[in-house]
């Protein structure tokens, strides 16, 4: 246990410094979640009653979209460079390698998009009874998107035109974790209770975190043979 704690951390530790040295990458989705909900407000107008519908699925769709900007690079390099097959000859599992650069994903892309979220409730004139609801869709649903990600990334790896590929894969996948993420804020706005949302959203992320890890390891030994 020891061993594979020590495996987890150190990748990544690995991945977070290999990110930080080329910053373009970690900010590129988060300017692109930026743009896409501030471009919304540009081109319908301010009306309040308008932009308060829109916020939900608008906000929860820029997120899905940032996150997948990256998500082909997710294992490219480690396997451009051959270390992702040095990483399948230890002895441990391959899974702990793949929950562990899922977790430095999302700490890249997903935890950014929860902090910043405060400030697109004030785009949409979003209350504050708004704003931690919006929050708590976010950390809780992102988890999946990156842990959904990795399995498309694992199967279109070293594919031509793998991205338009990866995102045919993945898109149907996120219906679910999208339509109650959008629909917790939603819920909010209106003041009904949010408490179902926020729990298919968490049972959406334990799931993918239990099964994710194995297909995509399945998916890495199959695209390296």
């Amino acid at each position: 246990m020891n061993r594979m704690w020590r495996l987890f951390r150190i990748i990544v530790l690995r991945d977070l410094l290999l990110a930080f040295r080329r910053r373009t990458e970690i900010l590129m989705s988060l300017f692109f979640f930026v743009i896409v909900v501030s471009l919304f407000p540009l081109g319908i107008g301010v009306e309040q009653q308008i932009l308060f519908h829109i916020a939900p699925g608008v906000v929860w769709v820029a997120a899905l979209l940032s996150s997948m900007l990256v998500l082909e690079r997710l294992f490219a390099a480690d396997y451009a460079d051959g270390t992702l097959e040095q990483m399948l000859l230890t002895s441990q599992p391959l899974s702990i390698v793949v929950m562990a650069k899922v977790c430095a994903h999302w700490l890249l892309t997903g935890l950014p998009l929860v902090l910043i979220s405060p400030l697109v409730a004030l785009q949409y004139r979003l209350g504050e009874g708004q704003v931690l609801p919006m929050m708590w869709s976010l950390l809780l649903g992102t988890p999946a998107l990156s842990m959904i990600g990795a399995i498309g990334a694992a199967l279109t790896l070293g594919l031509r035109g793998g991205g338009v590929l990866l995102s045919l894969l993945i898109l149907p996948l996120y219906i679910p974790v999208l339509v109650y993420g959008a629909g917790a804020i939603a819920a909010a706005a209106t003041n009904a209770p949010q408490q179902a949302y926020y729990m298919l959203l968490g049972a959406l992320t334990v799931l993918s975190m239990a099964l994710g890890p194995w297909a995509t390891s399945a998916a890495l030994k199959f695209s390296l043979e």
